[in-house]
C-alpha cells in the first residue's frame, strides 16, 4: 500500500496538490452563504465529487489488478501442486503393483528404473540403472507388473541396455496359454506378431500369450500379451498372429529384472535366435 501511494505521489504530484487546493477553496466557500457563492459552491462540489469518484475508481482498478495477478499466481501454483500429486499417485500405484509382484514371486528379481529409451520404431531399447555390480547379465528378462518388456542385451558396471519387444532383432519362443501351441514372436516394424503359424493350430482372438519353457532365454512363463488378430493367407499353410502387449512398452518407468539361470544346452540350440545378427 505504501508503494502504491508513493507511486501516486511521484506520478500525480501536481494533481494531488491541485486537489488539496480545491479542498481548501471548497472549505472557504462552504463558510460563505452569499447567493452567488452558493451556485459556485454547488458546481465546485459537483466537480470535486466527480474527480474523487474517478480517483477512487483508479484506486479500485489498481487494487483489483493486483488481486487478480496474485490469484493467477496462486492458481498456477495450485495447478503445479495438483499435477505433482497426481504424478505421485500414478507412481505410487505403479510401485505398489511392482512391490506386490515382488512379494508374491518365488523367482530372484531385481528392481530397476528406466533412465532412457530409444525413439527408433524398429530398434526399441531401454537403459536401466542396474548392471554387472547387481549381477545383471545379458539374456535376463525385463518386465513390469503387467508383463514382459524386453531382454537384457548388454551391461556395464551400473547400467544395462535391453532390447524391448519393439525391436526387430529380438525373437522369442512364445506359447498360447489356452491351447499350449508354441511359435516364434517378433516385431515387424509395425506390429508384434507370431510368424509362420500353421493354419491347423488352435489360436483365437483373445487368447493370452506367454513366454515358452522352450525358450533359450526366458524359461519361466511371463505374460506377453493377447491375440488381437489373425492374418489368414489364402495361399500357403501358415498364418500370422498379431499380439497386443500387456505392458506399456514405451511408457513404463519402473521394472524388474528376472535373474534366471540360463541353460547352456538351450543356448547352444538358439531356439529364439536372440544372438543372431
Amino acid at each position: 500500500m505504501v508503494r502504491f501511494f508513493r507511486y501516486l505521489w511521484e506520478n500525480f504530484k501536481e494533481y494531488i496538490i491541485l486537489i488539496i487546493l480545491i479542498l481548501l477553496s471548497l472549505g472557504a466557500l462552504s463558510l460563505n452563504q452569499q447567493r452567488e457563492i452558493k451556485k459556485v459552491r454547488a458546481v465546485a462540489f459537483g466537480s470535486f465529487a466527480f474527480v474523487t469518484s474517478f480517483i477512487s475508481d483508479l484506486v479500485n482498478i489498481s487494487s483489483l489488478k493486483n488481486e487478480n495477478e496474485r490469484l493467477r499466481e496462486i492458481n498456477a501454483e495450485l495447478m503445479l501442486q495438483v499435477n505433482k500429486l497426481r504424478q505421485y499417485g500414478i507412481e505410487n500405484q505403479e510401485l505398489r503393483s511392482l512391490l506386490n509382484l515382488k512379494d508374491t514371486t518365488k523367482y530372484p528379481i531385481h528392481p530397476a528404473s528406466v533412465v532412457s529409451r530409444s525413439l527408433s520404431r524398429s530398434q526399441g531399447t531401454i537403459t536401466i540403472n542396474v548392471g554387472r555390480n547387481d549381477s545383471i547379465k545379458p539374456g535376463m528378462p525385463v518386465f513390469d507388473g503387467q508383463g514382459l518388456i524386453g531382454i537384457i542385451y548388454s551391461t556395464s558396471e551400473d547400467f544395462s541396455l535391453a532390447r524391448t519387444l519393439f525391436n526387430t532383432d529380438l525373437k522369442l519362443t512364445v506359447k498360447n496359454e489356452r491351447s499350449r501351441v508354441n511359435g516364434i514372436m517378433k516385431w515387424n516394424g509395425e506390429n508384434l506378431v507370431i510368424v509362420d503359424v500353421p493354419k491347423t493350430y488352435d489360436i483365437q482372438e483373445g487368447d493370452r500369450v506367454v513366454t515358452s519353457e522352450l525358450s533359450s532365454i526366458v524359461n519361466v512363463p511371463i505374460p506377453i500379451g493377447v491375440v488381437i488378430g489373425i492374418s489368414k493367407v489364402e495361399v500357403g499353410i501358415f498364418n500370422e498372429v498379431q499380439i497386443k502387449p500387456f505392458s506399456d512398452i514405451n511408457g513404463t518407468e519402473n521394472v524388474f529384472v528376472l535373474k534366471v539361470v540360463e541353460s547352456k544346452q538351450k543356448n547352444d540350440l538358439e531356439l529364439n535366435f536372440f544372438n543372431r545378427k
